[in-house]
């Protein structure tokens, strides 16, 4: 059966970020595994993230029917259980999408790629928002504005939890250079143990 990706090493420790939105505004490329620890199922997403200003061209959030965000906040378009590999799980019931106007200084972290799971690979979005603090922290939240978690990069590594009805999620950010962070996600509860590797790295342009 497979197991838990090692942590990342860091040489020389974690950099550290003094204003998060201003350290991830911009276009990155992402490489995610995902791996299922009751089936040993694993899978892949590649794509890419855009964190771009909020009302920006091309910047609609749109929030989804309840369940179709993965275990990271990932909306999941097409393929088996909203294909996230995880179940996917919105979180508790709220509004389905975003009626209020733009909020100046807040970025939106929109992420487009394909998932590969159990053979099969399909599209998959995420939207989500960074909402920054003057000290240079964020408060992240789903598209529909339910609060997700807060994020402090200031010494170049993070951990924060998002409680989910029986579920829990503990994420763990670490930043490894100016062009360079990693994200885990743990997911736990009484049907679950998942976990989510991401490594980010910065591009100047979209992929083709």
């Amino acid at each position: 059966m497979p197991t838990e990706p090692d942590a990342p090493t860091v040489p020389g420790g974690p950099y550290g970020v003094p204003d998060a939105a201003e350290y991830l505004a911009g276009w990155w490329t992402v490489d995610r595994t995902v791996l299922d620890a009751r089936t040993g199922t694993q899978g892949t997403f590649r794509g890419t993230a855009h964190f771009r200003p909020e009302g920006a061209e091309g910047a609609e959030v749109t929030g989804g029917p309840e369940g179709t965000e993965g275990t990271d906040g990932t909306e999941l378009t097409g393929g088996p259980g909203a294909t996230g590999g995880p179940e996917a799980t919105g979180g508790p019931e709220g509004p389905e999408g975003s009626e209020g106007g733009t909020v100046p200084g807040v970025l939106l972290h929109v992420e487009e790629g394909e998932l590969t799971w159990n053979g099969t690979t399909v599209p998959a979005t995420r939207t989500l928002r960074l909402c920054p603090r003057p000290d240079g922290t964020a408060d992240v939240t789903f598209a529909d504005g339910r609060p997700f978690h807060d994020l402090d990069l200031r010494t170049g590594h993070w951990t924060t939890r998002h409680p989910c009805a029986a579920d829990l999620y503990d994420g763990e950010f670490t930043v490894v250079s100016p062009g360079e962070w990693h994200l885990r996600w743990r997911v736990g509860g009484p049907a679950k143990a998942q976990v989510l590797c991401s490594v980010y790295r910065k591009n100047v342009r979209p992929l083709p």
